[in-house]
């Protein structure tokens, strides 16, 4: 403080005999400054020397020399043992997610279907109730909505309640609708669940199970706030479209997008194609691989990019940026089309995922099946091929369906902006079979790599496992479909405590790099946005809506 005061007054008295010597005489010459300068300099040392103490410190360490020691540090040996705590920390969140994966399969699987709720069968919580009108509180039909009492959580920075957990369902999802109010049912015995793993580790943040219905259950309750508080604000949050439940809903995939650009798709239908491909492309992790293609009389990339590439947030962005310059003209000829993304996907010389192989058709249809193709890349269908019949029209639809079911896919129609969300995440559903066939062999955690987490946690990762379901059709054959995923949140504050720069010189830090070549450490990762933003005034904007950027800069 002493030295602070020191220096305002130094630069005042300086800047006082500057102004002085300039009204009364001729300005100092530069020696003369120099002297000035110099004798503030020395001013300024010595105090900073006496009020720091740092002398008389000096003194007191050569005086007690025998009662310390000097050690080198050994790198190798703080690496191991910050990395055997992060371990440590990651094997404890991991616990809590297979209780919770296999208590909600065992749940689901005793769970007795109801077509029919009276009023108040179901009793939950909906994350959203605050931010909508009062009545919006009141009993409705087969559910009755509970009111927390909420407190200021300083782990969390935000109200919490660790009494209930809180529901959040998508706007364009029915909540009353049969099949949301089953899953409310059984997921209700969730929240014992989530107490008894937080009774266990009280560290634990925010756990979440992620249904493919789009229901999101987590806990601790917390509301779904809009601090704009702008009216009429529409929320786009869909628990499908975040990165952790994209990563432990299907396994890694090889996905080539094929475009028909012909001069039949000008107009509605070419915008509708553009925003179904971009997303499509969200519904994609950092372990998946995809190009676009878009073909009329020749096949071409739409962007730089001549092979497949990862599918992480910057080749996605150029990727998406291609697709809006995407115009219309010539002829289709799938033939072209097909043989160019064949072409490219049994390419082994590039970097791949080399597990699911996938070609998503965008298209208005048309009269041509391209079987000599299929038959000449494709024959062991080892290659899915999903279509989809995008805008209205009276093309004959036949061929396109032929496709799909000829190459172990599937046919979707997209004729309005309001189809594109649902359709195009459906074929996670497929991809998602073999796991469920796998069992216990497809049952890992992933821990993801970092992102910017929706309830204002900051930057976290989070550990996903998937959960099966286990019933038996009619037929006595197992259900081959996921439920959903499990997830566990890590903040990146946690793994920090862990890696204290103290135990370094004063300029040393730990980084930590992921199997992704994503910086999952560092002193210098911030987000660029603190917070993110899923409420848009505008209905077209569920296209444009930020989804799964970490965004995140040095």
């Amino acid at each position: 403080m002493a030295a602070g005061w020191l220096l305002v007054f130094s630069l005042t008295l300086f800047q006082s005999l500057v102004m002085n010597h300039s009204s009364e005489g001729p300005f100092p010459s530069a020696t003369t400054i120099k002297s000035w300068v110099d004798k503030m300099q020395e001013d300024l040392v010595t105090l900073a020397r006496t009020a720091s103490g740092v002398d008389k410190l000096a003194e007191i360490y050569l005086k007690n020399r025998n009662l310390y020691t000097v050690e080198a540090n050994n790198p190798r040996q703080l690496v191991e043992i910050a990395a055997r705590d992060i371990e440590k920390l990651l094997s404890n969140r991991s616990k809590a997610l297979v209780r919770l994966a296999k208590e909600a399969e065992k749940y689901q699987a005793s769970h007795q279907w109801r077509d029919e709720f009276g009023n108040n069968d179901i009793i939950y919580y909906n994350a959203k109730d605050d931010q909508n009108d009062p009545e919006k509180n009141d009993t409705e039909s087969g559910s009755q909505r509970i009111r927390p009492v909420f407190e200021e959580d300083p782990v969390f920075r935000r109200q919490t309640s660790y009494q209930h957990a809180a529901v959040h369902i998508p706007t364009d999802i029915y909540e009353g609708s049969t099949i949301v109010l089953n899953e409310l049912n059984w997921t209700a015995a969730l929240d014992d669940v989530f107490k008894r793993n937080r009774e266990e580790d009280p560290t634990l943040l925010w756990q979440v199970f992620g249904s493919a219905t789009g229901l999101a259950r987590y806990y601790p309750a917390s509301p779904w706030v809009d601090k704009s508080r702008t009216p009429n604000k529409i929320d786009l949050y869909d628990v499908r479209r975040r990165p952790w439940y994209i990563q432990g809903a299907a396994s890694p995939k090889d996905m080539l997008i094929l475009v028909d650009a012909s001069g039949s798709v000008s107009g509605l239908t070419l915008k509708l194609i553009r925003t179904s491909v971009i997303e499509m492309l969200e519904t994609l992790s950092d372990d998946d691989f995809v190009n676009v293609v878009s073909f009329n009389n020749n096949a071409q990339n739409v962007s730089c990019f001549n092979h497949l590439v990862q599918a992480n947030v910057r080749n996605k962005k150029k990727l998406k940026e291609a697709v809006y310059k995407i115009s219309a003209k010539g002829i289709t000829d799938y033939k072209k089309g097909f043989s160019y993304a064949f072409e490219q996907l049994l390419n082994h010389s590039v970097s791949r995922a080399n597990c699911n192989k996938i070609i998503m058709l965008f298209t208005d249809g048309g009269e041509e099946r391209a079987q000599e193709i299929f038959h000449k890349y494709n024959e062991d269908k080892k290659v899915r091929v999903f279509t989809f019949s995008v805008g209205q029209h009276n093309y004959d639809k036949g061929p396109i369906q032929w496709m799909a079911c000829e190459n172990k896919g599937y046919y979707y129609e997209i004729p309005s902006i309001g189809a594109i969300r649902i359709n195009t995440q459906e074929y996670l559903d497929v991809l998602g079979r073999p796991m469920v066939l796998a069992g216990e062999k497809a049952k890992q955690v992933q821990w993801t790599n970092v992102y910017l987490d929706a309830l204002e946690l900051g930057l976290v990762i989070t550990g996903t496992l998937p959960v099966f379901n286990l019933t038996k059709e009619q037929n006595g054959k197992i259900n081959q479909l996921i439920l959903g995923v499990m997830g566990v949140d890590v903040s990146l504050e946690d793994i920090k405590k862990l890696t204290p720069r103290f135990t370094l010189c004063p300029n040393g830090y730990y980084f930590a790099i992921d199997p992704n070549g994503y910086v999952l450490l560092h002193p210098n990762l911030q987000p660029k946005l603190h917070r993110l933003d899923f409420f848009t005034p505008s209905l077209f904007g569920v296209v444009h809506a930020i989804q799964t950027d970490t965004r995140t800069t040095f």
